[in-house]
């Protein structure tokens, strides 16, 4: 199984924190978020590979970072030769990206390179090997802690299956959010590239 990270973004929420540094390379506790991401997919055995998409813009600092970073699994960066946000690709163009590239046949992990989260994703690999071939999206119930209305908002029907998924709704009648975490079949990976074909949105990973 290969790893996706997704680090091309071009954020202005967090500026100007952003302004010259990648979101997934600020630190947490001295530590870049994105190693915390890297540990979480290094504690699967399935997994034997990582790839981290990023941009013209700061490949330069992803190197640097990872030039110095003791990984326990093969990690290569991938440039989607972007330099702002105006050429960018898109999350799930970047995907495409990456599988094409590196012509990619396995299953396939796609997480965010932002996403901190403190739970373990070897639950999560289990649930979505069993309902292949399916895709299966990592979700979390906000239990009204939070607004859902700020995320991805996701309803599911009894057997487990997505029926309605909307990026950031004006209301919402679900507490469920998606989390940026994707497992597809190698099987599957071919209906990326059809998505694309038909001109949809190529931003979002939700859509």
């Amino acid at each position: 199984m290969k790893a996706i990270i997704l680090a091309a973004g071009y954020t202005n929420r967090l500026y100007p924190l952003t302004k010259d540094r990648p979101k997934p390379l600020l630190t947490i506790r001295k530590k870049p978020v994105i190693e915390y991401i890297i540990a979480k997919l290094e504690s699967l055995e399935q997994i034997n590979q990582i790839f981290i998409v990023t941009n013209q813009k700061f490949f330069g600092q992803f190197q640097d970072w990872l030039d110095d970073f003791p990984s326990l699994k093969p990690i290569k960066l991938i440039n989607d030769d972007s330099l702002n946000g105006n050429d960018s690709p898109g999350a799930i163009r970047d995907i495409d990206i990456v599988i094409k590239r590196e012509q990619l046949a396995e299953d396939l992990l796609v997480v965010a390179g932002d996403n901190l989260f403190s739970f373990g994703l070897r639950n999560f690999i289990e649930f979505a090997r069993k309902k292949k071939p399916q895709s299966s999206i990592g979700i979390y119930n906000l239990n009204g802690r939070f607004d859902s209305g700020k995320f991805g908002v996701v309803q599911l029907n009894g057997d487990e299956e997505i029926v309605d998924f909307q990026e950031k709704p004006s209301r919402s009648a679900s507490s469920l959010v998606a989390t940026c975490l994707y497992f597809f079949p190698g099987e599957k990976l071919r209906l990326i590239s059809d998505y694309l074909s038909h001109n949809r949105q190529d931003d979002a990973a939700g859509d």
